[in-house]
């Protein structure tokens, strides 16, 4: 899938030195808060996914000269964040060096005590069950339900079949349906 002609549009105007603050500060406005959601939903931490979101534009502002739009600006910009969540994520699981469930219980234990959320009980059990996923099917039910991403665009942002994708999502649902059944 290529560029849209607004993503050739602003890569031109990217490459060109007297409009480059300007096409990058446009690029930042029209993907930040989506990028954003993204990563909060990985990581769960306003700090850690207000930081990742730095890092993020940082590297894009890095690479984004060698974009050679074999795919859409949206989607590379996705697969940036969606990998420096997964090496964030595993950084920290390295630092921390505690087990899965551990783990699973210090991201429950943020959740519950983030003063940016403030959702309702159900919002707050939606995102436990969430957080009770296996990685793989918390990345693409978050992308998939929330990003509301067709399954094509998942699949050149993480490198995994269609098929896989269905699978790990239907495995999800069925989860979290249990969970939800459960309570």
């Amino acid at each position: 899938m290529a560029e849209s002609p607004d993503d050739q549009l602003l890569l031109e105007r990217f490459r060109n030195p007297a409009t480059k603050e300007a096409a990058f500060n446009e690029l930042v406005l029209a993907y930040q808060q989506r990028i954003y959601w993204h990563v909060r939903r990985m990581v769960i931490s306003h700090d850690d996914a207000d930081d990742l979101v730095q890092e993020i534009f940082i590297r894009i502002w890095k690479n984004l000269e060698t974009f050679r739009g074999g795919s859409k600006l949206f989607t590379w910009i996705y697969r940036i964040a969606t990998n420096e969540c997964i090496s964030f994520l595993k950084r920290k699981k390295m630092r921390n060096t505690v087990s899965i469930d551990d783990e699973e219980n210090l991201l429950l234990e943020k959740l519950r005590e983030d003063p940016y959320i403030n959702g309702n009980d159900l919002q707050i059990k939606l995102q436990e069950a969430i957080l009770r996923l296996p990685e793989k099917q918390r990345i693409v039910f978050n992308m998939r339900y929330f990003g509301e991403l067709p399954y094509e665009e998942l699949s050149e942002i993480l490198g995994t079949s269609v098929g896989a994708l269905k699978a790990s999502y239907h495995h999800a649902v069925k989860k979290l349906e249990q969970y939800f059944t459960g309570l």
